[in-house]
């Protein structure tokens, strides 16, 4: 039962819920996992499941990602995803698929992004999401983050479906909200399903009852 495994997280539970089925499934109390998705996001969570495995966790963190985002313009959302209050946006000329592909060709590469308020970023000490929530005042720098490709896969307008593949650290709402700010349009995450971490892909995945 000991090892790292691809499993597969629905929309809905939290990743810490995931670890916390497995936990109660296997009977094994030392279970972790690398790279957190929330919990309106699917795909691939990868999980260390016993003392040895779960000391790999820092390595695979680091690994490639490969994400499929369906963003939604013409609205921003206060999470950046579609969680959040949303406020609509006056777009009198939708951009077009040229547009967009200019657009999105500046997120490539190295590039400096600042992660959502509703995040797990600590700020003095204390997780952004849980200020926010209390609508205190959340302040979050931009980092610098590697986006390997954005391809645009499909648009009708207002929604666009992207395959992304980045590095480490990256925020995909982020980039949604990026994205629809630089078209003048504003942008949430409306869809997001992680299918591949390093070699740990979507096919390879388990569910936490399957153990």
């Amino acid at each position: 039962m000991n090892g790292i495994f691809a499993i597969y997280k629905p929309v809905g539970p939290t990743s810490h819920d995931v670890i916390d089925q497995l936990r109660h499934k296997t009977g094994i109390k030392k279970i972790g996992h690398a790279g957190t998705l929330d919990p309106l996001a699917k795909g691939v969570l990868v999980v260390a499941i016993g003392r040895e495995a779960t000391k790999k966790l820092s390595g695979i963190v680091k690994m490639e990602k490969e994400y499929m985002a369906t963003i939604r313009l013409g609205e921003e959302s206060t999470t950046d995803d579609a969680e959040g209050v949303k406020n609509k946006i006056q777009v009198d000329h939708p951009p077009d698929v040229a547009k967009l592909k200019e657009v999105i060709k500046k997120f490539e590469g190295d590039i400096k992004q600042v992660p959502p308020k509703y995040s797990a970023i600590k700020v003095g000490g204390r997780k952004a999401y849980q200020l926010a929530r209390r609508g205190e005042p959340v302040k979050l720098g931009p980092r610098s983050v590697f986006i390997k490709s954005i391809e645009l896969l499909e648009y009708h307008w207002p929604e666009l479906k992207l395959r992304v593949i980045c590095g480490s650290g990256v925020y995909i709402r982020s980039l949604a909200r990026d994205i629809g700010r630089d078209l003048d349009t504003g942008g949430y995450i409306k869809e997001l399903e992680r299918v591949r971490v390093g070699d740990y892909s979507i096919q390879d995945a388990k569910t936490p009852e399957s153990f």
